[in-house]
């Protein structure tokens, strides 16, 4: 994750999440304080990438109840909590990748067991944009490169749901618009072992699929008839913690990426370029675990995105097809 080194702290997270804080949560502190012990972690005797509880390496039922204890809590009564904080850029021809806003947000997720031994995560998210200069969340911005002031539209996904199986599932349908299919394959994914208790882990998705925001409406807001997106998290985690029989939920950190276009508030159209997202992301899964500053202003703006989803309902729609359900398209720039 690189940085324009010239910048502070403050200016790279609002929430105060610097790089020290982030060394510390990759061996399980949380984004602003201790709230993991470390040392009081159970040792695992034997702990490798192949049990003595999880077999990573071999076992698709394994990788499978692995992520399934990473993405929310087995015990499927718990509420769990995550939290990502970074950058948005842009690209576009003819000079640097440019720093757009800050991004920091939340999700609220519980898993649910299915017949098959499978896992169903029930979750809601919600993000919001930032000025880098001063770390405040905003509701309106200056496009840096359209000089056009422009209304901001946090994200706010309800729900996003997800399923854990041991074969790959299929990708998101987005309400009908995805329909890439998939051949069925054993679910596995890249775990490696970076030193004696650190468990480094990839997952990366990529899609392609029909914008929700057609460009005969949605002039000023769509990039186009098609959406390419993909995203890229990468885990941090115990050794110990995954090889632990009694944590039904584990503590983890890392990064998430996004490659996307043009974010639609921006009113770039189809011009040249795209937005890529790089932040923090991490937590313990309790709500004490997320910065401050992003719990109060979820409470105060949008109280249900602290608490899980009751039950399970489709379609899962992620930011652009939630746009093109509320809100309206923008009149020409200097129209009415």
């Amino acid at each position: 994750m690189t940085y324009d080194p010239t910048t502070d702290r403050r200016t790279l997270l609002g929430s105060g999440l610097g790089m020290a804080a982030f060394a510390a949560a990759a061996m399980g502190a949380g984004p602003a304080q201790a709230i993991y012990d470390v040392n009081k972690r159970k040792k695992i005797a034997g702990a490798s990438l192949k049990g003595p509880y999880l077999n990573l390496i071999d076992s698709a039922h394994d990788n499978m109840l692995g992520m399934a204890r990473i993405a929310g809590d087995i015990d499927c009564k718990t509420t769990t909590h995550g939290w990502y904080d970074g950058l948005v850029m842009g690209t576009a021809p003819g000079g640097p990748v440019k720093n757009i806003c800050g991004m920091k947000g939340m999700s609220s997720y519980r898993m649910e067991k299915l017949p098959d031994g499978g896992y169903r995560r029930l979750l809601r998210e919600v993000g919001f944009y930032y000025d880098l200069a001063t770390g405040q969340i905003m509701e309106e911005m200056v496009n840096p490169y359209t000089g056009e002031k422009v209304k901001i539209v946090p994200i706010n996904n309800d729900p996003f749901n997800a399923t854990f199986k041991e074969t790959v599932q299929p990708p998101p349908s987005y309400g009908g618009l995805n329909t890439e299919k998939r051949e069925p394959k054993p679910f596995k994914l890249d775990w490696r072992l970076q030193s004696p208790d650190r468990v480094i882990m990839q997952r990366h998705i990529h899609l392609y699929y029909k914008n929700a925001l057609d460009p005969k409406v949605w002039q000023r807001e769509s990039s186009g008839p098609m959406v390419q997106v993909s995203e890229f998290f990468f885990h941090v985690l115990s050794l110990d913690d995954l090889q632990n029989e009694e944590l039904t939920h584990i503590p983890y950190s890392g990064t998430w990426a996004r490659s996307t276009p043009w974010l639609p508030w921006l009113l770039m159209g189809q011009a040249e370029g795209n937005c890529l997202y790089q932040c923090f992301m991490g937590g313990d899964g309790r709500l004490e675990s997320i910065p401050e500053d992003i719990v109060k202003y979820t409470e105060k703006n949008y109280p249900k995105y602290l608490k899980a989803p009751e039950k399970f309902e489709e379609p899962s729609l992620s930011s652009i097809e939630w746009y093109s359900r509320t809100q309206k398209p923008a009149p020409p720039r200097g129209g009415v």
